[in-house]
């Protein structure tokens, strides 16, 4: 598996992670087709993978992705913005640029509680 994931978001995951009080949690990070970049996201902080996860490390950080996670993120770099008008995930994948003039990249916005 080919992720990149930048400081901004290693920064999210990592408060995330830390917030949740359970060591050795990871983010389980569900990416469908949909959204402006053609990537939506829902994710939230699991003890463990869930059937059919692959638990990946990215830069320390635990990744639980389900196949069609694996197969929208490979090759993709995960970011994080924080903007005044949206919070969230950007997907950037080289492979496809259909959206590059949109500038959201496939926002997945973190509800209260942390789980989208």
């Amino acid at each position: 598996m080919n992720v990149a994931v930048t400081p901004a978001a290693a920064k999210f995951i990592q408060r995330l992670l830390r917030l949740s009080g359970a060591p050795g949690s990871g983010l389980r990070l569900l990416v469908r087709a949909g959204g402006c970049s053609g990537l939506a996201a829902e994710f939230g902080v699991e003890a463990m993978p869930q059937p059919g996860d692959a638990a990946v490390e990215v830069d320390g950080i635990k990744l639980f992705l389900p196949a069609e996670s694996r197969l929208l993120l490979d090759g993709a770099t995960i970011d994080f913005r924080e903007t005044p008008a949206e919070t969230g995930f950007v997907f950037l994948d080289p492979k496809n640029n259909a959206c590059a003039t949109c500038g959201t990249g496939g926002m997945a916005r973190e509800p209260p509680g942390g789980r989208h």
